[in-house]
């Protein structure tokens, strides 16, 4: 039931190729406060690029744990609430009849969002991150079955938000590559030749907005945003175990991020099953990630890479709240529940 006390609660949902992502915070002056976070591997993409569907075992794992998001989210009613679905659900023949069948099961109400979107949630999510000394700052975001690119006028301390100049969705991701590579993405001939279907893949960006001959003039910052840049950072950082404080908003050198590349990908098979950043369910991601990293820093070889542990998620509550602002000003509000979101069905 609601209650008279207290500040509004927020929650944004996102379900991608690879994870579904619940987040639920309140409003600070600035920023928020985070109250309850689900993050759950579900390969909704499984075998979506050979058959062109979600296949049934993907939407029942997808399903579980949407049903566990559908059981928090009852627990707090909310002011607003978004779910949105990205790549997989966009490019599935079924995907329209699944995100029904989640409705009909949970009660949550998906929205599928284009590519600029997600781009744009992506940049509004890393706003704080991009304020510094360069003039332009290309942002990356490696996902299940896609690459989001941004390519961002930088914001300089006291400027108006980052413009984006243009922005691209590659469809080639670490689930897209797994699959496709199999066991070869753990030797040398494959994850090199990974790297090269890459490189091919993003150069019409680059011949576009001609971002290597900027990186060129200096004044260009490389921002991450995935898991795998995440990852790559608890290995420069020689973390022993992931820490989001310590990652979040971290720069990396050139030379760290390439020296943290090349020492995940030396690891093979069982050193990134043991690797305390890594572990043994991501262990078929990471070099497919790592390869999707290492073309992008070959195109784009820029002096620093900024590390986001944030996306999509972040971006939904930031503009959620912005919408409320001035209707909320810090005193206690009755919070509605959200209208798309109830217990998950008997």
């Amino acid at each position: 039931m609601p209650t008279d006390t207290g500040p509004p609660v927020y929650a944004a949902l996102d379900l991608g190729t690879n994870n579904c992502r619940l987040l639920v915070a309140t409003p600070l002056s600035r920023g928020f406060r985070v109250i309850d976070s689900f993050s759950r591997m579900v390969r909704l993409g499984e075998g979506l690029a050979s058959t062109g569907r979600l296949c049934e075992a993907a939407m029942e794992r997808a399903l579980d744990a949407l049903a566990v998001c559908a059981d928090r989210l009852a627990r707090r009613p909310t002011r607003r609430f978004r779910a949105v679905a990205t790549e997989a659900c966009r490019k599935a023949s079924n995907g329209a009849r699944f995100l029904a069948r989640v409705r009909e099961a949970t009660g949550i109400d998906f929205e599928v969002i284009g590519p600029r979107e997600e781009a744009e949630l992506a940049v509004e999510s890393c706003a704080s991150l991009l304020a510094g000394p360069e003039h332009r700052a290309l942002l990356f975001d490696i996902g299940g079955g896609s690459t989001e690119l941004a390519w961002l006028r930088a914001r300089r301390r006291g400027e108006p938000p980052s413009e984006v100049i243009g922005y691209a969705s590659i469809p080639m991701g670490v689930v897209t590559l797994a699959e496709r590579w199999g066991e070869r993405a753990f030797t040398c001939d494959g994850f090199a030749a990974m790297v090269e279907d890459a490189v091919a893949a993003f150069r019409p960006f680059d011949e576009i907005h001609r971002i290597g001959d900027e990186i060129g003039r200096g004044g260009v910052r490389l921002i991450g945003t995935s898991g795998t840049v995440t990852t790559l950072a608890g290995v420069a950082l020689g973390l022993p175990r992931y820490s989001r404080a310590l990652i979040d908003g971290h720069t990396l050198t050139g030379a760290e991020a390439d020296d943290a590349l090349a020492a995940l990908c030396a690891l093979g098979r069982p050193g990134l099953a043991q690797h305390p950043c890594v572990g043994p369910g991501r262990v078929e991601f990471v070099l497919p990630g790592c390869a999707v990293f290492a073309a992008i820093r070959r195109l784009w070889p820029a002096a620093r890479v900024t590390v986001a542990d944030r996306g999509l998620r972040e971006g939904m509550l930031i503009r959620l709240m912005r919408a409320d602002r001035g209707r909320w000003n810090g005193r206690a509000d009755r919070p509605r529940p959200a209208p798309a979101a109830r217990p998950p069905a008997a």
